[in-house]
Order: C-alpha cells, then structure tokens, then sequence
C-alpha cells in the first residue's frame, strides 16, 4: 500500500463530497490509465495509487478509520494486498470504474435503456458520360440508379405488419454489454443486436427484417451548361435509405466528358487544329472552320508558317460558376502533299530552283536556323 496521504492523491480537501471524490478519480484514472500510456512505464503505478485511494475515502467505514488512524487503520482492512481486494468500497469503485471505461472506449454509461438509434443512409455516387456538346450546352439526363429505399410493407421497421421488436436479451435494451475480468470493467457494443437495444423476432417477408430493399429508381439530372471533367452534382436525398427512419443519404452525379473528335477543352476554352495546304500557307486564303455554334470563316494571311495560333473569340465556353466565355484557338498545320505524280514532282523540283535563285529570302527561318549550327559547329572547333 503506498504511505502517501491519499487525499494528496486524488487532489482533494479532506471534506470533500462524495460527487467531488468521483470526479477527481475519474480525471486521474483517465490521465494515467495504462492503455492510454503504453510508453510511460510510470503511469501504472500512479493508476494503482489512485485506485488505492479511492477504494479506501469512497468507503464510509474505511475513511472513518483512515482519518483517525491514517494507513494503519486500513491496513488490516485492505488486507495488505495493494487495494485490488473486494471489501464495502468495491461497489462504489466498480460504478465509477465503468463510467471511466465507457469515456476511454467510446461506450455510453450504466444502466438506463436507450432507444433505436437513426442512422443517415449512405451516399452514392453515379458516372455520368457527357458528350462535350451537351457539356457545353447543358441538357437534362435520365439516369437509372440502384440503392436501398425504405421497404414500404413494414414502414422502415424491419417487423411483419402487426408486430415490434422486443428488447434484446443479452443486454437488456441497453445496446452495450460489460465485460468483467478481475477489476476491469469494458464496455462494447451488444453483439446480438449491434447496438439497436431491440430484436427483430417475426421479420417483414420483405425485406427479411432489413428494413430496406434494393431498388432501381429513374432520376432526372439537370445539367447546367458548362460542367466540365470532375465537376458533381448533388442530389439531395436520392442516396441510400436511412436505417429506423433516419434521413436518405445523398446522391452525387460525377460528370466524365468524352473525348472530341475535333476539339479540346482547357477552362473556358476550346482549341483544335486545323490543317491548310503549303499553297494557301503561302499565298493565303479563306478556309471554314467548326465551332459549337456553327461554321465560321478562318482568313489565312499569306506566308503563314505551319504552328500559328488564330483566335476566335466568344466561341469557347460560359464556366458554369460564371464569368466570360472563353474563346477558341485554332492552330494551323501545313500540310505536305503525298502521293505527287510525276509532273507535280517535276513542277516542284523547278519550284524550289527558283527559290534558291536571287537575293531574297523565302525560308526565313530554315536559314535562320542553319546560321544557328554553323555558329554551334565553329564554337566547338575553337574549343
């Protein structure tokens, strides 16, 4: 038995109530309980003097002796054992050992009954393929979604029509069951009936004492203009039943936007590539392109090089948060000629006889390129 004086143990005055007492024990079981401290070697003697302490001042007969005798007249009484004995104050010691298990493990308290509790249904989420068209635009979907409803024979309860739920018999409609061994006093949930507090004994033939039944139901999805890859719509209540009453969970519609064959979404803009023939790239021209509201004509300046990026604005997309509507980008790709015949090669070859003749430059930049490596080459060589 530890020799300190106990009343410094628990931290109170020598007056103090019996409530008072409960609640300084229950702090320091807590605090220094030995599942709560497995890397403090200490704390398990500090919950054994504690313990110690408590067993003795929460006995009246015990503290009376303590108080006038101090450890020696209760030395004989805990029977030299540490204070882990029966004795008058382990009643009191168990009560309020349970309510410091049932904080440290999450269960609830002693006795009393409680009813059924509601659980929320759970969430569901649905893919939803859009074609971009539709993403833009916005449309309005059905949609066919597998999920749990409320079974309508037995209203939710899981019992025939006629006939409730009796109070489980392994913990007395508490919902929880304690586990003794020695001293220790553990709280869990019920394993018969999970915690509800009450038993099914004639279940509904319809959904076999559930309470839910799987079920397909058709939705309509509104679809504002605008959505894009990753952006959800929300449901609200079309998720999963809850279970005894509680509320529907929600329904969350994931958009997935399908590949284009003519453009690419980046934010609010739209881009594609459109290829030209080298002789519009040097004469110039008009060529019509696509857009999500209908063809437009592109001008193509003279000697436009292969890569050059023409905008056509407000032809992208309104966000569907809000702001200006983006534009589309239409980057040009000269087009090499297969398949020439022999006259077109011929033509083709007194074509490029003719560039080479003459002062002016007609490939700025592949003789701006070709002066790049003969300064790389002659830098090396000096190297």
């Amino acid at each position: 038995m530890s020799k300190r004086d106990f009343y410094e143990i628990l931290g109170v005055a020598k007056d103090v109530n019996e409530r008072d007492l409960k609640k300084a024990f229950k702090r320091l079981a807590m605090k220094h309980h030995p599942d709560r401290n497995q890397d403090n070697p200490g704390a398990e003697e500090k919950f054994k003097e504690a313990k110690e302490a408590y067993d003795v001042l929460s006995d009246s007969q015990k503290r009376a002796a303590y108080d006038q005798f101090g450890h020696a007249g209760v030395d004989s009484s805990m029977g030299g054992g540490g204070g882990y004995g029966g004795g008058a104050g382990g009643a009191n010691f168990s009560d309020v050992f349970g309510d410091v298990f049932g904080d440290i493990f999450g269960g609830g308290g002693g006795g009393g009954r409680q009813r059924q509790r509601a659980y929320r249904g759970s969430d569901l989420r649905y893919n939803l393929d859009l074609s971009l068209e539709d993403a833009v635009a916005g449309s309005s979907v059905k949609i066919k979604v597998p999920t749990l409803v409320s079974c309508k024979t037995c209203a939710g309860s899981g019992s025939k029509k006629g006939s409730d739920a009796s109070t489980c018999s392994t913990c007395g409609g508490v919902g929880q069951v304690r586990m003794q061994q020695g001293f220790f006093s553990v709280q869990q949930t019920c394993p018969h009936c999970h915690g509800q507090g009450k038993v099914i004994t004639d279940p509904c033939g319809s959904c076999h004492g559930q309470g839910r039944v799987e079920e397909t139901k058709t939705l309509s999805v509104k679809v504002p203009a605008g959505v894009d890859n990753g952006d959800r719509i929300r449901l609200g209540g079309e998720g999963e039943a809850g279970e005894n009453g509680g509320p529907s969970g929600d329904l969350f519609v994931q958009v997935r936007v399908k590949p284009h064959s003519i453009f690419q979404r980046e934010e609010n803009n739209l881009h594609c590539t459109v290829p030209i023939s080298m002789t519009m790239a040097a004469l110039g021209g008009e060529i019509e392109v696509p857009t999500l509201s209908g063809r437009l004509k592109l001008k193509i300046p003279a000697e436009t090089q292969s890569g050059k990026l023409f905008r056509l604005r407000n032809q992208g997309v309104v966000p569907v948060r809000g702001g200006p509507k983006g534009d589309l980008l239409c980057r040009v790709n000269v087009e090499t000629p297969v398949n020439l015949t022999k006259e077109q090669q011929e033509l083709l070859r007194r074509f490029d006889e003719t560039l080479n003749k003459g002062s002016r430059q007609h490939n700025p930049q592949s003789r701006g390129w070709m002066d790049g490596v003969k300064k790389f080459f002659d830098e090396m060589t000096q190297k």
